[in-house]
């Protein structure tokens, strides 16, 4: 028996994800923030809310990203596949910077017209760290190799 979902079971699922789910408009300004955002980004969900996505953001980032983001607002393509997950340094309330594993989303109204993005997060930083270790030790030992 296959369930059905309600918009109720939709927007539970989008409010209580462990993983951040954004969406923002046109302009880049924030219009969902949900419980992960809250937990990785550590703004609440009322500071959050109409801010520009440069609260997450770092500052030497910030030119590149909304090349990017007005580029996809404008065409509907991305630089990246569709199904490509992407892996950038963000930035949290406290100013500590993160690893986010991400998918971002084109959103259209129903005259097809591009209203925003939505993107799926992920605080990928333990794992980053741990290859960025196993790196350092695998160029450590090509070193020590004769």
């Amino acid at each position: 028996m296959t369930m059905k979902l309600t918009c109720r079971e939709y927007t539970q699922i989008i409010d209580t994800a462990p993983d951040a789910i954004l969406l923002s408009d046109r302009e880049g300004l924030i219009q969902l923030w949900n419980e992960g955002a809250e937990h990785i980004f550590g703004y609440s969900h009322a500071e959050a809310m109409g801010q520009s996505l440069d609260i997450i953001i770092p500052p030497r980032l910030r030119e590149r990203h909304w090349e990017g983001y007005y580029r996809a607002i404008e065409t509907g393509e991305f630089r990246y596949g569709k199904y490509e997950l992407l892996s950038v340094p963000a930035m949290c309330k406290d100013g500590s910077q993160i690893s986010c594993a991400f998918s971002m989303i084109i959103l259209r109204d129903e005259d097809n017209k591009i209203i925003g993005m939505a993107s799926i997060l992920r605080d990928g930083t333990k794992a980053w760290n741990k290859e960025k270790e196993l790196k350092q030790q695998i160029a450590e030992l090509k070193k020590e190799q004769p």
